[in-house]
């Protein structure tokens, strides 16, 4: 059984024996297998979860930047109708203040052949400053209970 082509000193060839000499690395045994293979699993997974984190920092830093972005263009929008509102609720109140002095001479006039004209002006002003003064005694009232709202209730 000597192989003519052997050099002297080798060991014998074995033909059952794998073939070593292939550039593939010897399949590991087949406990070791699975165990293998569950790393790989594992890396994929963490990669994998790692991915997916990524994903949803990147979602919500998306999502952030559209809500800041929105609340901006709310804000400005309610100020520039704010500011509109404001000029509206303004030029109503002048009028309505032109309102109440055309009623005042309304009055004046109306009650000067009653009583005359320094009398109408008295009973016109007379009211108006009743009318004032009720109105700032219902407003005392309304602020006072709104100040024992705010109160810390130790006062008595």
């Amino acid at each position: 059984m000597e192989d003519a082509h052997r050099q002297p000193g080798a060991l014998p060839v074995d033909d059952a024996a794998p073939d070593t000499s292939a550039d593939s690395p010897p399949s590991p045994p087949d406990d070791l297998a699975d165990i293998n293979t569950f790393d790989e699993e594992e890396v994929d997974r963490d990669e994998s979860l790692l991915d997916e984190v990524g994903a949803l920092i990147d979602d919500g830093r998306t999502y952030a930047q559209a809500e800041i972005a929105f609340q901006k263009t709310r804000a400005k929008l309610t100020g520039r109708l704010l500011g509109v509102s404001l000029a509206y609720v303004a030029v109503a109140l002048i009028l309505l203040h032109i309102a109440f002095l055309a009623l005042a001479v309304g009055l004046v006039i109306a009650l000067a052949p009653l009583v005359t004209i320094w009398g109408a002006i008295g009973i016109v002003v007379g009211g108006m400053l009743l009318l004032v003064a009720l109105l700032c005694w219902l407003a005392y009232k309304r602020a006072a209970k709104l100040g024992d709202i705010f109160s810390d209730g130790d006062e008595a």
